[in-house]
Order: structure tokens, then C-alpha cells, then sequence
């Protein structure tokens, strides 16, 4: 019988304010050397899903290893088991004992620990960017991150009064639900009266 795993996103107020995007450059050029190609590739397929199906998902493990190109094992010797243990191990994931697997949306910058295990030249690329990111306002990146979801959402049909819940349960402050929210039904509604306008000539008759 196949397994399936019940996977729920893990909302955390300031990990989601202060933290990265799993298919963000930051995750990929400072985490991927710890967490390595399998693990990353787990949590980039996940905040997908999340994405459409913020309550969580079903995972078919099997499914989910051949989509990703692990093969199609069951069970512990599955490699998205043996993944979704190891970001227990990284504080990224964790298990509540009834089968249901808590997954981070959005990764924390990389410690001081890991830091240093990275080569030297991503260790002063990240004295950089940390330099690069005292000018930005505090909120900068969480607004980021839920004008994204907020847009996924909208663009599958949910109304703007239940994006901005959906925000609020994932963690954000208040006001980036609402102004989040208000930003992507105005660019959705933009988007659409765009493509009414052209096509509206190729329906006249001449």
C-alpha cells in the first residue's frame, strides 16, 4: 500500500518575518552546501505545494521521490523519508507523532556554526550581502514573501478578504496581510482588464 504523509506547513512568526524563501538565491548559495541538493530540492517542491495549498498536502512518497528524480521507494528507505528526517536534524521540519510532518515555508538565515564550515570565498559573499541587507527596511523581505502568496492565491481564485486570513494564520504581521493582500488583488485585477483590452479587438466584427 503506498505511504502517504500528511505535510502542513510550519508558520513561525519571526522565522516567516526575517527568514528566506526556499527557491530564494540566499537558501541556494548559503544553505545548499549544508543541507545538500536532496534536502533543498525537497523544500523548493514543498513551498510549491504550499503555495497552492496553504492547509497542507498529502504526500504520495513514492510519487514524490519519482517526480523528483529519487527513484520510487517505500517507506524508511524512501529518500524523501530519509530527507524529511535530516531537516528534523536542521530544525527545518519536525513530526508530532500522530504522522503529520511540520515543514518551514521560509528558512532561517544560516547560522554562525554552518557559516563557518562554508568555503571562504561564500563566507565573505555572506559578510556582503548581511552589509547589503542594514540598508533595507525591516520589512522589506516579509512584504516580499507575502505578496507572493498572496498573488498565488488570487491567481486561483480566492477573494481577497481570505488571502489576507490565509497570511495571517502563516505568521505575518497584520499590516503586510492587509497591504499584501490589497497589492496582489490590484495587480491580479490589472492583469486581467490587460488582457480583456486585447482581446476585445479580435472579438469585434468588422
Amino acid at each position: 500500500m503506498p505511504t502517504i504523509l500528511t505535510v502542513k506547513p510550519w508558520p513561525d512568526p519571526l522565522i516567516d518575518t526575517l527568514g528566506y524563501d526556499p527557491r530564494s538565491r540566499y537558501v541556494e548559495t548559503f544553505w545548499l552546501p549544508t543541507l545538500g541538493p536532496t534536502a533543498l530540492l525537497l523544500l523548493r517542491h514543498l513551498a510549491d505545494r504550499f503555495d497552492r495549498q496553504p492547509e497542507g498536502v498529502e504526500l504520495a512518497v513514492s510519487d514524490t521521490s519519482h517526480a523528483l528524480g529519487l527513484g520510487q521507494r517505500e517507506g524508511t528507505s524512501s529518500p524523501i523519508v530519509r530527507t524529511l528526517n535530516r531537516l528534523t536534524q536542521f530544525d527545518l521540519a519536525c513530526e508530532d507523532g500522530n504522522g503529520t510532518v511540520a515543514v518551514r515555508r521560509n528558512i532561517p538565515p544560516i547560522n554562525r556554526r554552518h557559516l563557518r564550515r562554508l568555503p571562504i570565498e561564500l563566507q565573505a559573499a555572506h559578510a556582503e550581502w548581511a552589509e547589503a541587507q542594514l540598508a533595507e527596511p525591516p520589512l522589506a523581505a516579509a512584504r516580499r514573501n507575502a505578496r507572493r502568496v498572496a498573488f498565488t492565491l488570487l491567481e486561483q481564485g480566492d477573494d481577497p478578504d481570505h488571502v489576507e486570513r490565509v497570511l495571517h494564520a502563516m505568521g505575518f504581521h497584520p499590516t503586510v496581510c492587509q497591504e499584501s493582500a490589497r497589492w496582489a488583488y490590484e495587480r491580479h485585477r490589472d492583469a486581467l482588464e490587460h488582457v480583456l483590452e486585447r482581446a476585445e479587438p479580435s472579438t469585434r466584427v468588422s
